[in-house]
Protein backbone atom coordinates (compact mmCIF):
# COMPACT_ATOMS: atom_id res chain seq x y z
CA UNK A 1 0.00 0.00 0.00
CA UNK A 2 1.54 3.33 -0.77
CA UNK A 3 2.18 5.73 2.29
CA UNK A 4 0.13 8.81 1.11
CA UNK A 5 -3.05 6.01 0.09
CA UNK A 6 -5.76 7.49 -2.39
CA UNK A 7 -9.24 6.90 -2.03
CA UNK A 8 -11.86 7.80 -4.45
CA UNK A 9 -15.55 8.75 -3.10
CA UNK A 10 -18.23 8.29 -5.42
CA UNK A 11 -21.64 10.91 -4.17
CA UNK A 12 -21.16 13.90 -2.46
CA UNK A 13 -23.69 14.10 0.26
CA UNK A 14 -23.80 13.06 3.96
CA UNK A 15 -22.04 9.90 3.63
CA UNK A 16 -19.50 10.09 1.21
CA UNK A 17 -19.28 13.38 3.16
CA UNK A 18 -18.39 11.04 6.63
CA UNK A 19 -16.23 8.55 4.94
CA UNK A 20 -13.72 11.55 3.69
CA UNK A 21 -13.72 13.21 6.84
CA UNK A 22 -13.45 9.79 9.06
CA UNK A 23 -10.49 8.74 6.51
CA UNK A 24 -8.60 11.82 6.50
CA UNK A 25 -8.79 12.42 10.34
CA UNK A 26 -7.77 8.31 10.71
CA UNK A 27 -5.12 8.15 8.24
CA UNK A 28 -2.44 11.23 8.56
CA UNK A 29 -1.24 11.13 4.79
CA UNK A 30 -4.46 9.58 2.47
CA UNK A 31 -5.89 12.01 0.33
CA UNK A 32 -9.33 12.23 -0.90
CA UNK A 33 -11.05 12.84 -4.49
CA UNK A 34 -14.92 13.00 -4.59
CA UNK A 35 -16.21 12.80 -7.92
CA UNK A 36 -19.89 14.35 -7.77
CA UNK A 37 -22.42 14.49 -11.20
CA UNK A 38 -24.29 17.40 -10.46
CA UNK A 39 -23.68 21.37 -9.79
CA UNK A 40 -22.34 22.98 -6.41
CA UNK A 41 -25.76 24.82 -5.50
CA UNK A 42 -24.16 27.29 -2.65
CA UNK A 43 -21.11 29.35 -2.00
CA UNK A 44 -20.57 26.68 0.43
CA UNK A 45 -20.21 23.05 -0.52
CA UNK A 46 -23.17 21.05 0.70
CA UNK A 47 -24.29 23.94 2.30
CA UNK A 48 -28.48 23.09 2.80
CA UNK A 49 -30.63 25.64 0.32
CA UNK A 50 -32.66 26.20 3.50
CA UNK A 51 -30.85 28.58 4.37
CA UNK A 52 -31.17 30.64 1.46
CA UNK A 53 -33.21 33.37 2.83
CA UNK A 54 -34.40 35.01 -0.82
CA UNK A 55 -37.29 32.63 -2.46
CA UNK A 56 -36.08 33.36 -6.43
CA UNK A 57 -32.17 32.58 -5.21
CA UNK A 58 -33.42 29.19 -3.17
CA UNK A 59 -36.11 28.16 -5.99
CA UNK A 60 -32.49 28.51 -8.98
CA UNK A 61 -30.35 26.25 -6.62
CA UNK A 62 -33.59 23.56 -6.30
CA UNK A 63 -33.94 23.69 -9.94
CA UNK A 64 -29.91 23.03 -11.06
CA UNK A 65 -30.58 19.95 -8.87
CA UNK A 66 -33.00 18.06 -10.52
CA UNK A 67 -31.62 16.48 -13.33
CA UNK A 68 -33.82 15.45 -16.42
CA UNK A 69 -36.61 17.64 -15.02
CA UNK A 70 -34.89 20.86 -13.96
CA UNK A 71 -36.94 23.52 -15.77
CA UNK A 72 -40.68 24.28 -15.00
CA UNK A 73 -42.33 23.53 -18.22
CA UNK A 74 -40.56 19.84 -17.53
CA UNK A 75 -41.99 19.42 -14.03
CA UNK A 76 -45.60 21.29 -14.76
CA UNK A 77 -45.63 18.85 -17.78
CA UNK A 78 -44.94 15.95 -15.46
CA UNK A 79 -47.55 17.23 -12.82
CA UNK A 80 -45.27 17.99 -10.25
CA UNK A 81 -46.03 21.16 -8.39
CA UNK A 82 -43.78 22.92 -6.30
CA UNK A 83 -45.30 21.97 -2.85
CA UNK A 84 -44.18 23.45 0.30
CA UNK A 85 -41.34 22.74 1.56
CA UNK A 86 -41.05 20.64 4.72
CA UNK A 87 -44.22 18.54 3.91
CA UNK A 88 -43.88 15.13 3.35
CA UNK A 89 -44.96 15.03 -0.18
CA UNK A 90 -42.29 18.05 -1.31
CA UNK A 91 -40.24 17.14 -4.55
CA UNK A 92 -38.05 20.56 -4.79
CA UNK A 93 -34.56 19.82 -5.70
CA UNK A 94 -35.07 15.90 -6.47
CA UNK A 95 -36.19 14.54 -10.15
CA UNK A 96 -37.70 11.22 -10.56
CA UNK A 97 -36.33 7.78 -11.52
CA UNK A 98 -39.47 7.40 -13.72
CA UNK A 99 -39.93 10.41 -14.98
CA UNK A 100 -41.32 9.45 -18.34
CA UNK A 101 -39.05 11.22 -21.01
CA UNK A 102 -36.23 9.94 -23.04
CA UNK A 103 -34.40 7.75 -21.04
CA UNK A 104 -36.63 7.25 -18.25
CA UNK A 105 -36.46 4.68 -15.52
CA UNK A 106 -38.83 2.38 -15.30
CA UNK A 107 -40.73 2.29 -11.50
CA UNK A 108 -45.35 2.23 -12.37
CA UNK A 109 -45.08 0.37 -8.93
CA UNK A 110 -42.87 2.40 -7.09
CA UNK A 111 -43.67 5.88 -8.90
CA UNK A 112 -42.22 8.32 -6.38
CA UNK A 113 -38.92 7.62 -6.33
CA UNK A 114 -36.58 10.28 -6.46
CA UNK A 115 -32.68 11.47 -6.47
CA UNK A 116 -31.03 15.06 -6.03
CA UNK A 117 -28.02 15.84 -8.57
CA UNK A 118 -26.00 18.26 -7.09
CA UNK A 119 -23.31 18.70 -4.12
CA UNK A 120 -24.46 17.80 -1.08
CA UNK A 121 -26.75 15.55 -2.48
CA UNK A 122 -29.94 15.06 -0.26
CA UNK A 123 -27.90 16.60 2.73
CA UNK A 124 -28.82 19.90 0.68
CA UNK A 125 -32.58 19.80 0.48
CA UNK A 126 -33.52 17.14 3.51
CA UNK A 127 -35.50 18.07 6.75
CA UNK A 128 -32.87 17.91 9.07
CA UNK A 129 -34.35 14.71 11.23
CA UNK A 130 -31.75 12.94 13.11
CA UNK A 131 -33.20 10.40 15.51
CA UNK A 132 -31.97 7.65 16.54
CA UNK A 133 -33.29 4.00 15.57
CA UNK A 134 -34.18 1.55 18.39
CA UNK A 135 -35.22 -2.03 18.93
CA UNK A 136 -34.88 -3.80 15.50
CA UNK A 137 -33.77 -0.83 13.52
CA UNK A 138 -30.43 -1.06 15.10
CA UNK A 139 -28.26 -3.72 13.15
CA UNK A 140 -27.81 -6.88 15.09
CA UNK A 141 -24.55 -8.28 13.94
CA UNK A 142 -22.72 -4.62 14.77
CA UNK A 143 -21.38 -4.65 18.24
CA UNK A 144 -23.39 -2.73 20.74
CA UNK A 145 -19.72 -0.57 21.82
CA UNK A 146 -18.93 -0.34 18.41
CA UNK A 147 -22.39 1.19 17.40
CA UNK A 148 -22.67 3.39 20.49
CA UNK A 149 -18.89 4.83 19.40
CA UNK A 150 -20.15 5.03 15.63
CA UNK A 151 -23.72 7.11 16.24
CA UNK A 152 -22.18 8.95 18.61
CA UNK A 153 -19.48 10.39 17.00
CA UNK A 154 -22.26 10.68 13.79
CA UNK A 155 -24.47 12.79 15.89
CA UNK A 156 -21.18 14.81 16.23
CA UNK A 157 -20.51 15.31 12.48
CA UNK A 158 -24.18 16.52 11.29
CA UNK A 159 -24.69 18.99 14.73
CA UNK A 160 -27.64 17.09 15.86
CA UNK A 161 -29.54 19.12 18.22
CA UNK A 162 -31.75 17.40 20.64
CA UNK A 163 -33.58 19.82 21.58
CA UNK A 164 -34.74 22.52 18.81
CA UNK A 165 -37.09 24.96 18.79
CA UNK A 166 -37.73 25.78 22.12
CA UNK A 167 -38.52 29.05 21.45
CA UNK A 168 -41.66 27.99 20.23
CA UNK A 169 -44.47 28.15 23.17
CA UNK A 170 -47.15 26.35 19.96
CA UNK A 171 -44.44 23.17 19.67
CA UNK A 172 -44.56 22.79 23.52
CA UNK A 173 -48.07 22.84 23.57
CA UNK A 174 -48.26 19.97 20.90
CA UNK A 175 -45.52 18.39 22.77
CA UNK A 176 -47.24 18.69 26.36
CA UNK A 177 -50.25 17.73 24.77
CA UNK A 178 -49.29 14.31 23.22
CA UNK A 179 -46.98 13.01 25.88
CA UNK A 180 -50.51 13.86 27.91
CA UNK A 181 -51.96 11.47 25.47
CA UNK A 182 -49.43 8.93 25.14
CA UNK A 183 -48.39 8.86 29.04
CA UNK A 184 -49.84 5.34 29.54
CA UNK A 185 -48.45 3.53 26.09
CA UNK A 186 -44.81 3.35 26.31
CA UNK A 187 -42.16 1.49 29.16
CA UNK A 188 -38.75 2.60 29.96
CA UNK A 189 -38.59 6.35 29.97
CA UNK A 190 -39.67 6.59 26.88
CA UNK A 191 -42.23 9.69 26.05
CA UNK A 192 -42.80 11.79 22.76
CA UNK A 193 -40.18 14.11 22.72
CA UNK A 194 -38.45 17.26 20.48
CA UNK A 195 -37.43 15.59 17.46
CA UNK A 196 -33.70 15.82 16.90
CA UNK A 197 -32.42 17.78 14.34
CA UNK A 198 -29.38 18.76 12.42
CA UNK A 199 -28.71 22.35 12.92
CA UNK A 200 -27.52 25.43 14.91
CA UNK A 201 -30.28 27.72 16.42
CA UNK A 202 -29.49 31.23 17.03
CA UNK A 203 -29.97 33.20 20.37
CA UNK A 204 -33.25 34.92 18.23
CA UNK A 205 -34.63 31.32 17.17
CA UNK A 206 -33.18 31.61 13.67
CA UNK A 207 -32.25 28.30 12.18
CA UNK A 208 -29.08 27.17 10.36
CA UNK A 209 -30.35 24.87 8.95
CA UNK A 210 -27.61 21.04 9.13
CA UNK A 211 -26.15 20.26 5.74
CA UNK A 212 -23.62 18.09 4.50
CA UNK A 213 -21.07 21.35 4.80
CA UNK A 214 -21.36 20.09 8.48
CA UNK A 215 -20.10 16.92 7.88
CA UNK A 216 -17.24 18.15 5.54
CA UNK A 217 -16.28 20.95 8.48
CA UNK A 218 -12.53 20.97 8.10
CA UNK A 219 -12.47 19.96 4.68
CA UNK A 220 -14.30 22.59 3.08
CA UNK A 221 -12.04 25.12 5.20
CA UNK A 222 -9.05 26.53 3.29
CA UNK A 223 -7.15 27.15 6.81
CA UNK A 224 -7.19 23.27 7.64
CA UNK A 225 -4.66 20.81 6.91
CA UNK A 226 -6.71 18.45 5.91
CA UNK A 227 -8.20 20.86 3.19
CA UNK A 228 -4.97 19.99 1.57
CA UNK A 229 -5.67 16.32 0.94
CA UNK A 230 -9.20 16.74 -0.40
CA UNK A 231 -10.60 17.89 -3.70
CA UNK A 232 -13.98 18.12 -4.26
CA UNK A 233 -14.57 17.66 -8.13
CA UNK A 234 -18.30 18.56 -9.42
CA UNK A 235 -19.27 18.08 -12.59
CA UNK A 236 -17.90 15.10 -13.04
CA UNK A 237 -19.58 11.29 -13.47
CA UNK A 238 -18.15 8.10 -12.32
CA UNK A 239 -18.78 5.97 -15.84
CA UNK A 240 -17.33 2.39 -14.04
CA UNK A 241 -15.41 1.36 -11.11
CA UNK A 242 -12.06 -0.48 -12.58
CA UNK A 243 -10.97 -3.44 -11.13
CA UNK A 244 -7.98 -5.90 -11.03
CA UNK A 245 -7.57 -9.33 -10.21
CA UNK A 246 -10.32 -8.63 -7.31
CA UNK A 247 -9.73 -5.25 -6.21
CA UNK A 248 -11.14 -1.86 -6.87
CA UNK A 249 -7.95 -0.23 -8.57
CA UNK A 250 -9.94 3.54 -9.60
CA UNK A 251 -12.36 4.99 -11.54
CA UNK A 252 -13.17 5.68 -15.27
CA UNK A 253 -14.36 9.47 -14.66
CA UNK A 254 -15.68 11.66 -17.40
CA UNK A 255 -16.55 15.26 -17.38
CA UNK A 256 -20.16 16.24 -17.11
CA UNK A 257 -19.83 19.32 -19.72
CA UNK A 258 -17.41 18.17 -22.49
CA UNK A 259 -17.60 14.10 -21.80
CA UNK A 260 -14.22 13.63 -21.99
CA UNK A 261 -13.18 10.70 -19.87
CA UNK A 262 -9.72 9.63 -18.53
CA UNK A 263 -8.56 6.63 -15.70
CA UNK A 264 -7.95 8.42 -11.98
CA UNK A 265 -5.97 5.53 -9.98
CA UNK A 266 -6.51 4.29 -6.44
CA UNK A 267 -5.97 2.50 -3.62
CA UNK A 268 -9.93 2.30 -2.07
CA UNK A 269 -13.28 3.41 -4.35
CA UNK A 270 -16.30 3.99 -1.93
CA UNK A 271 -19.53 4.39 -4.03
CA UNK A 272 -22.27 6.06 -1.85
CA UNK A 273 -23.95 7.77 -4.88
CA UNK A 274 -27.62 6.73 -3.49
CA UNK A 275 -29.71 3.49 -2.91
CA UNK A 276 -30.56 3.65 -6.87
CA UNK A 277 -27.23 4.72 -8.65
CA UNK A 278 -25.34 3.18 -6.33
CA UNK A 279 -25.96 -0.60 -7.24
CA UNK A 280 -26.80 0.73 -11.01
CA UNK A 281 -22.76 1.77 -10.89
CA UNK A 282 -21.39 -1.28 -9.47
CA UNK A 283 -23.94 -3.71 -12.10
CA UNK A 284 -22.42 -1.37 -15.29
CA UNK A 285 -19.07 -2.23 -13.52
CA UNK A 286 -19.67 -5.54 -13.90
CA UNK A 287 -19.79 -5.69 -10.18
CA UNK A 288 -22.75 -7.76 -9.77
CA UNK A 289 -23.43 -9.81 -6.39
CA UNK A 290 -26.77 -11.86 -5.90
CA UNK A 291 -28.32 -9.53 -3.67
CA UNK A 292 -27.65 -6.05 -5.66
CA UNK A 293 -30.35 -3.80 -6.32
CA UNK A 294 -32.98 -6.38 -4.03
CA UNK A 295 -34.43 -6.40 -0.68
CA UNK A 296 -35.58 -2.58 -1.09
CA UNK A 297 -37.19 -1.21 1.38
CA UNK A 298 -38.07 2.73 2.55
CA UNK A 299 -40.72 3.51 5.32
CA UNK A 300 -44.31 3.80 3.91
CA UNK A 301 -46.12 7.07 5.19
CA UNK A 302 -49.41 7.97 6.50
CA UNK A 303 -49.88 11.72 6.39
CA UNK A 304 -52.23 13.63 7.67
CA UNK A 305 -52.81 17.09 8.35
CA UNK A 306 -54.14 18.92 11.95
CA UNK A 307 -55.78 22.02 12.28
CA UNK A 308 -54.65 22.88 16.04
CA UNK A 309 -57.53 23.66 18.11
CA UNK A 310 -57.45 26.56 20.35
CA UNK A 311 -59.36 25.01 23.46
CA UNK A 312 -57.11 22.25 23.42
CA UNK A 313 -53.83 24.21 23.21
CA UNK A 314 -54.83 26.73 25.29
CA UNK A 315 -53.87 24.21 28.12
CA UNK A 316 -50.08 24.50 27.26
CA UNK A 317 -50.29 28.08 25.54
CA UNK A 318 -52.01 30.94 25.51
CA UNK A 319 -53.41 32.92 22.65
CA UNK A 320 -51.25 36.33 23.01
CA UNK A 321 -47.85 33.78 21.98
CA UNK A 322 -49.50 33.40 18.07
CA UNK A 323 -47.90 36.83 17.38
CA UNK A 324 -44.52 35.73 18.23
CA UNK A 325 -44.73 32.27 16.51
CA UNK A 326 -45.53 34.10 13.08
CA UNK A 327 -42.37 36.16 14.17
CA UNK A 328 -40.55 33.35 14.65
CA UNK A 329 -41.32 31.62 11.50
CA UNK A 330 -40.54 34.87 9.24
CA UNK A 331 -36.92 34.12 10.94
CA UNK A 332 -36.67 30.86 8.55
CA UNK A 333 -38.36 32.02 5.61
CA UNK A 334 -36.48 28.65 4.12
CA UNK A 335 -38.33 26.33 5.94
CA UNK A 336 -41.90 26.79 7.08
CA UNK A 337 -41.62 24.89 10.23
CA UNK A 338 -41.18 25.79 13.66
CA UNK A 339 -41.60 22.92 15.46
CA UNK A 340 -41.16 19.00 15.68
CA UNK A 341 -42.40 16.38 18.14
CA UNK A 342 -41.64 12.73 17.85
CA UNK A 343 -43.69 9.90 18.86
CA UNK A 344 -40.88 7.44 18.73
CA UNK A 345 -40.39 4.00 17.71
CA UNK A 346 -40.88 0.99 20.60
CA UNK A 347 -41.66 -2.56 20.49
CA UNK A 348 -44.12 -3.93 20.27
CA UNK A 349 -46.74 -1.33 21.01
CA UNK A 350 -45.65 1.37 18.51
CA UNK A 351 -43.47 0.47 15.65
CA UNK A 352 -43.51 2.91 14.01
CA UNK A 353 -41.52 6.68 13.99
CA UNK A 354 -44.13 9.81 13.59
CA UNK A 355 -43.26 13.39 13.33
CA UNK A 356 -45.65 15.84 14.07
CA UNK A 357 -44.51 19.51 12.52
CA UNK A 358 -45.80 22.34 13.42
CA UNK A 359 -46.32 25.57 10.65
CA UNK A 360 -47.99 28.60 11.24
CA UNK A 361 -49.38 29.24 7.46
CA UNK A 362 -51.83 26.98 5.77
CA UNK A 363 -49.79 24.13 4.72
CA UNK A 364 -51.39 23.25 1.44
CA UNK A 365 -54.33 25.45 -1.12
CA UNK A 366 -57.49 25.43 0.22
CA UNK A 367 -60.44 27.74 -1.22
CA UNK A 368 -61.79 31.22 0.15
CA UNK A 369 -64.19 30.39 2.88
CA UNK A 370 -62.86 27.66 3.94
CA UNK A 371 -63.55 27.25 7.83
CA UNK A 372 -59.98 25.65 8.11
CA UNK A 373 -58.35 28.06 5.33
CA UNK A 374 -55.63 29.82 7.68
CA UNK A 375 -56.75 28.76 11.10
CA UNK A 376 -55.57 30.98 13.58
CA UNK A 377 -53.36 28.04 15.76
CA UNK A 378 -52.04 27.00 12.87
CA UNK A 379 -51.41 23.37 11.78
CA UNK A 380 -49.86 20.17 13.03
CA UNK A 381 -48.31 17.92 9.80
CA UNK A 382 -48.34 14.57 11.03
CA UNK A 383 -46.64 11.63 9.47
CA UNK A 384 -46.38 7.95 11.10
CA UNK A 385 -43.31 6.22 9.09
CA UNK A 386 -43.99 2.81 8.91
CA UNK A 387 -41.81 -1.05 8.45
CA UNK A 388 -41.41 -2.18 4.96
CA UNK A 389 -39.76 -5.73 5.84
CA UNK A 390 -37.19 -6.61 3.41
CA UNK A 391 -37.87 -9.11 0.87
CA UNK A 392 -35.77 -10.05 -2.30
CA UNK A 393 -38.63 -9.73 -4.56
CA UNK A 394 -38.73 -5.75 -4.00
CA UNK A 395 -36.25 -4.87 -6.69
CA UNK A 396 -34.38 -2.39 -8.41
CA UNK A 397 -33.28 -4.50 -12.05
CA UNK A 398 -30.87 -2.71 -14.79
CA UNK A 399 -31.12 -3.65 -18.54
CA UNK A 400 -27.95 -3.48 -20.82
CA UNK A 401 -29.99 -3.56 -23.53
CA UNK A 402 -32.03 -0.42 -22.88
CA UNK A 403 -29.95 2.74 -21.65
CA UNK A 404 -30.79 5.68 -19.69
CA UNK A 405 -30.54 9.20 -19.99
CA UNK A 406 -26.77 9.05 -19.20
CA UNK A 407 -26.05 6.25 -20.92
CA UNK A 408 -26.36 3.45 -17.72
CA UNK A 409 -28.07 0.16 -17.81
CA UNK A 410 -31.24 1.35 -17.11
CA UNK A 411 -33.64 1.11 -13.84
CA UNK A 412 -36.78 -0.84 -13.68
CA UNK A 413 -37.75 -1.54 -9.83
CA UNK A 414 -40.31 -3.58 -8.52
CA UNK A 415 -42.36 -3.37 -4.88
CA UNK A 416 -45.48 -3.79 -3.16
CA UNK A 417 -46.65 -3.41 -0.21
CA UNK A 418 -47.89 -7.06 1.43
CA UNK A 419 -50.69 -7.88 4.28
CA UNK A 420 -48.58 -7.55 7.41
CA UNK A 421 -47.69 -3.74 6.60
CA UNK A 422 -50.61 -2.90 5.37
CA UNK A 423 -52.29 -3.66 8.68
CA UNK A 424 -49.53 -1.95 10.55
CA UNK A 425 -50.69 0.86 8.38
CA UNK A 426 -54.90 1.03 9.82
CA UNK A 427 -52.68 0.41 13.35
CA UNK A 428 -50.92 3.74 12.75
CA UNK A 429 -53.85 5.37 11.27
CA UNK A 430 -55.34 4.78 15.25
CA UNK A 431 -52.00 6.51 16.55
CA UNK A 432 -52.83 9.20 14.60
CA UNK A 433 -56.49 9.80 14.99
CA UNK A 434 -55.32 9.69 18.63
CA UNK A 435 -53.23 12.95 17.88
CA UNK A 436 -55.34 14.56 16.13
CA UNK A 437 -58.38 14.24 19.00
CA UNK A 438 -55.18 15.50 21.33
CA UNK A 439 -54.30 18.31 19.42
CA UNK A 440 -57.58 19.43 17.12
CA UNK A 441 -59.05 17.92 14.31
CA UNK A 442 -58.01 16.83 10.95
CA UNK A 443 -58.71 18.83 8.19
CA UNK A 444 -61.32 17.60 6.02
CA UNK A 445 -60.64 16.41 2.61
CA UNK A 446 -56.44 17.18 2.11
CA UNK A 447 -55.91 16.40 5.47
CA UNK A 448 -56.94 13.29 5.87
CA UNK A 449 -54.82 10.53 6.81
CA UNK A 450 -53.55 8.52 3.75
CA UNK A 451 -51.21 6.22 2.77
CA UNK A 452 -48.51 8.05 0.41
CA UNK A 453 -47.44 6.62 -2.78
CA UNK A 454 -44.73 4.27 -2.51
CA UNK A 455 -41.30 6.38 -2.41
CA UNK A 456 -42.77 9.66 -0.90
CA UNK A 457 -40.36 8.98 1.93
CA UNK A 458 -37.20 9.85 -0.08
CA UNK A 459 -35.79 6.82 2.70
CA UNK A 460 -34.67 4.16 0.17
CA UNK A 461 -32.48 1.35 1.83
CA UNK A 462 -31.52 -1.93 1.53
CA UNK A 463 -30.45 -2.00 -2.28
CA UNK A 464 -26.57 -2.56 -1.32
CA UNK A 465 -27.29 -3.89 2.31
CA UNK A 466 -24.55 -5.04 4.24
CA UNK A 467 -24.39 -8.42 5.86
CA UNK A 468 -22.59 -10.51 8.57
CA UNK A 469 -21.42 -13.55 6.57
CA UNK A 470 -21.63 -13.83 2.82
CA UNK A 471 -24.69 -16.01 1.83
CA UNK A 472 -25.78 -14.27 -1.03
CA UNK A 473 -28.54 -12.27 0.76
CA UNK A 474 -25.86 -9.14 1.43
CA UNK A 475 -24.09 -7.17 -1.15
CA UNK A 476 -21.18 -5.76 1.86
CA UNK A 477 -19.36 -7.65 4.95
CA UNK A 478 -20.19 -5.74 8.18
CA UNK A 479 -17.47 -2.94 7.48
CA UNK A 480 -19.59 -1.97 3.78
CA UNK A 481 -16.83 -3.62 1.67
CA UNK A 482 -18.32 -5.56 -1.24
CA UNK A 483 -17.83 -9.42 -0.77
CA UNK A 484 -14.97 -10.57 -2.93
CA UNK A 485 -13.78 -6.76 -4.31
CA UNK A 486 -11.54 -6.09 -2.29
CA UNK A 487 -11.11 -1.97 -1.74
CA UNK A 488 -14.52 -1.16 -2.93
CA UNK A 489 -17.09 -0.18 0.00
CA UNK A 490 -20.67 1.33 -0.72
CA UNK A 491 -22.67 3.71 1.69
CA UNK A 492 -26.00 5.20 2.12
CA UNK A 493 -29.27 3.92 3.18
CA UNK A 494 -28.95 1.73 0.86
CA UNK A 495 -26.29 -0.26 3.25
CA UNK A 496 -29.13 -0.86 5.81
CA UNK A 497 -30.27 -3.94 5.81
CA UNK A 498 -33.02 -3.85 8.97
CA UNK A 499 -37.01 -3.17 8.53
CA UNK A 500 -36.44 0.71 9.35
CA UNK A 501 -39.16 3.39 10.70
CA UNK A 502 -37.41 5.85 11.70
CA UNK A 503 -35.08 8.03 9.28
CA UNK A 504 -32.35 7.01 8.22
CA UNK A 505 -29.76 9.31 7.47
CA UNK A 506 -28.13 9.09 11.12
CA UNK A 507 -27.46 4.91 11.03
CA UNK A 508 -26.46 5.44 7.80
CA UNK A 509 -23.53 7.91 8.75
CA UNK A 510 -22.65 5.55 12.08
CA UNK A 511 -22.41 2.22 9.22
CA UNK A 512 -20.04 4.63 7.58
CA UNK A 513 -18.02 6.15 10.62
CA UNK A 514 -17.26 2.47 11.53
CA UNK A 515 -16.26 1.53 7.77
CA UNK A 516 -14.50 4.29 7.25
CA UNK A 517 -12.19 3.84 10.67
CA UNK A 518 -12.17 0.10 9.01
CA UNK A 519 -10.87 1.36 6.12
CA UNK A 520 -8.52 3.77 6.91
CA UNK A 521 -6.82 1.05 9.30
CA UNK A 522 -6.80 -1.29 6.19
CA UNK A 523 -4.96 1.60 4.41
CA UNK A 524 -2.60 2.00 7.49
CA UNK A 525 -1.15 -1.85 7.02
Amino acid sequence: MSTKPHVIIVGSGPIGATYAREILENHPTATVTMLELGPQLTERPGESVKNIHDDAARATARAMSQGPQSDEATRAKLGLPYLQEGTLTARQGTHLIDFGGTGSGHAKSFPMAAVSTNVGGQGAHWTCAVPRPADSEKIDFIPEDEWETAIARAEVLIGANPEPFEKSKVGGAILNALKEEFKDDFHDGVTPIRLPLSGRELPNGTMIWGGTDFVFGPLIEASSPLSQRFTLRPLTLARQILTDAGRATGVLLEDAVTGEQQELLADAVVVAADAMRTPQLLWASGIRPAALGHYLTEHPVIFSCIALDGAKMGKYAAESDLDDERALAALSPGDPISAVTRVPFQEPQHPFSAQIMYVTKTPFPLPEGDPFKDNQWGYAMAGWGLRKFPRYEDALTFDDNELDYRGFPNISIEYSLTERELAEGEEAKKWQARAAEALGQFVPGPGMPKLMPPGTSLHYMGTHRIGPVNDGTSVCDSFSQVWDVAGLYTGGNGTLPTANAVNPTLTSMAVAVRSARHLAAQLAK
